[in-house]
């Protein structure tokens, strides 16, 4: 199912998902906390033969692991396949790069409202889950005050995408837009472009009807409370929100309403004194894009009109 762009006014700071239609095979499964990899490692290559590995800080070459903070409850951009294993479209993108620079990408489970958190206190030597590159990311500031909060992050973009809102199927309470929001409970995951776009669209309601906002840890909690009847609507990225369409109560559960909005990239965050990793994971990316394997990983996940024909630094506004 595609669904066309709508540019908007606004400018969201957050995590966009992947243009173009859901095939994913596989039944959606809840994450609980903790760590959270892949059982396979055979898909990274030793630093001996991967052709990009000297381009890597020392220190993460000597490890042979790069750290990955990421919120694994977001199917099908990361998320637990039935045997336990973490998959999705980043986790696939992970171990393409990490054939480039011969280390395995280790994904460490989190609430994504705290990945740039974690990031900045070295729990984590990147992160990525979905997250997009914008210029409050960018210089570390927080949306809702205007106020710098950290030294921000850089960006490795890879991917162009939008976000979606989806009700109960039959029961769309005449929800066809953002403004149709006015008056209803919005059920969203917290930090996310969805909460955002909903602040912002509140401010536009009259009449005293404002969008009442209920923000979850992750999207599976989201999902849970429009199926339960306790929210009007829910919102997510476009493939996220897809993928709930396609899977959940074998497609009994929900539909999209509406257009696309605010397509945007996604961005691998690296903390800005690691220009060197941020570099070597752009030229990674680059290698994996021009392999031809980048178009086989979206496509395999629905994504692939979302693709780039590279990687930019900090290609978000």
């Amino acid at each position: 199912m595609t669904a066309r762009f709508t540019r908007r006014t606004t400018a969201p700071h957050t995590r966009l998902a992947a243009v173009g239609a859901i095939a994913v095979a596989g039944a959606l499964v809840l994450t609980g906390c903790g760590d959270q990899t892949k059982k396979d490692d055979s898909s990274s290559a030793s630093t001996s033969s991967a052709p990009l590995a000297s381009k890597l800080p020392s220190a993460i070459r000597d490890k042979g692991v790069i750290t990955v903070g990421s919120d694994i409850a977001y199917a099908p951009v990361e998320f637990k396949d039935n045997a336990g294993n973490v998959v999705g479209l980043d986790p696939d993108l992970g171990a393409a790069m990490g054939k480039q620079l011969g280390v395995k990408f280790e994904f460490k489970n989190g609430t994504f409202d705290a990945l740039l958190t974690g990031l900045r206190s070295n729990r984590y030597d990147i992160a990525m889950s979905a997250m997009t590159d914008n210029k409050n990311r960018q210089d570390g500031v927080d949306p809702d005050t205007g106020k710098k909060v950290g030294e921000g992050v850089d960006f490795v973009d890879y991917l162009t995408a939008g976000v979606s809102i989806y009700t109960r199927k039959g029961d769309t309470g005449n929800i066809a837009s953002w403004a149709d929001l006015c008056g209803k409970k919005l059920a969203v995951e917290r930090g996310t472009v969805s909460e955002d776009l909903a602040k912002s669209e509140t401010k536009k309601c009259t009449g005293g009807k404002k969008i009442t906002i209920e923000p979850f840890d992750d999207d599976q909690q989201a999902q849970t409370r429009l199926r339960s009847g306790g929210a009007d609507a829910a919102s997510s990225d476009f493939p996220v929100a897809a993928y709930a369409v396609k899977t959940s109560g074998g497609g009994k559960d929900f539909q999209l309403v509406g257009d696309q909005v605010e397509a945007a990239p996604y961005g691998i965050a690296v903390a800005k004194s690691d220009t060197q990793l941020r570099d070597a994971l752009k030229a990674a990316m680059d290698a994996v894009i021009k392999s031809g394997e980048y178009e086989k990983i979206l496509t395999k996940w629905g994504a692939e009109d979302g693709a780039v024909k590279s990687s930019v630094i900090n290609g978000g506004k």
